[in-house]
């Protein structure tokens, strides 16, 4: 199980840095329903990865391991086909990045948030983690590293918990940082907020890139 959690801990991180939900979620905390819709907005985003996460558990089962605990042929040829994916979202991403920072531009969906009902906040949640071009393709390549670990279900399970906690502790934190600090986490959570909206594309360009590459290597080290 560790060599598991060791192989989704790099792809756990990189689903954590994700500006946007983490801009969505500090917007969420600033309304006047903050404390209901931020904690239902975290719940989307776990029950999204877990979902995610479950579906490849369940399409890989205990058979994504061939002989002697390596991987089988299908993990290799998925994680380099996510690594390409990656790769050419990160030079897309790379290329309309603003020349200057601070005319990055939000979705425009965000400047609604504060008049969306709890079940809409739930949704964003689930659709931010699950539905995302980042998170979805490192959460499936982590549900295929764990099936291809050759461990039974329980272990299986345990891992991909694992994964989702470390993968949700970007939008965990300003939600933590509410709760604890109250009406003094404004400043805090503000200057957070400014920093990733800013930041957002060159981060996830950046990230595109890191990780894909991994992917690709790893996929070519499994086929090989």
């Amino acid at each position: 199980m560790g060599h598991a959690v060791g192989e989704v801990l790099g792809l756990a991180a990189g689903v954590a840095v994700s500006p946007l939900p983490i801009v969505a979620i500090i917007l969420i905390l600033a309304t006047p329903r903050g404390g209901l819709n931020g904690p239902l907005f975290a719940l989307g985003w776990v029950l999204g990865l877990a979902a995610l996460g479950a579906i490849m558990l369940a399409v890989g089962g205990t058979g994504g391991a061939a002989g002697h605990k390596h991987p089988a042929t299908w993990v290799g040829a998925l994680k380099l086909a996510l690594g390409v994916l990656l790769v050419f979202f990160g030079a897309r991403q790379w290329r309309r990045r603003p020349k200057d920072a601070a005319q990055a531009q939000l979705p425009k969906w965000m400047a609604a948030i504060d008049r969306f009902t709890p079940v809409k906040i739930l949704g964003l949640g689930l659709l931010l983690s699950a539905a995302n071009v980042k998170n979805a393709p490192l959460t499936i390549a982590a549900g295929a590293s764990i099936s291809s670990a050759g461990l039974p279900v329980p272990q299986q399970i345990g891992t991909l918990a694992i994964f989702v906690v470390i993968a949700s502790l970007g939008v965990l934190a300003p939600l933590a940082v509410y709760l604890v600090m109250g009406e003094r986490a404004r400043t805090v959570l503000g200057n957070w907020r400014d920093w990733a909206a800013l930041h957002n594309v060159a981060v996830m360009a950046v990230l595109f890139f890191v990780l894909g590459l991994k992917l690709l290597g790893d996929g070519v080290g499994i086929l090989a």
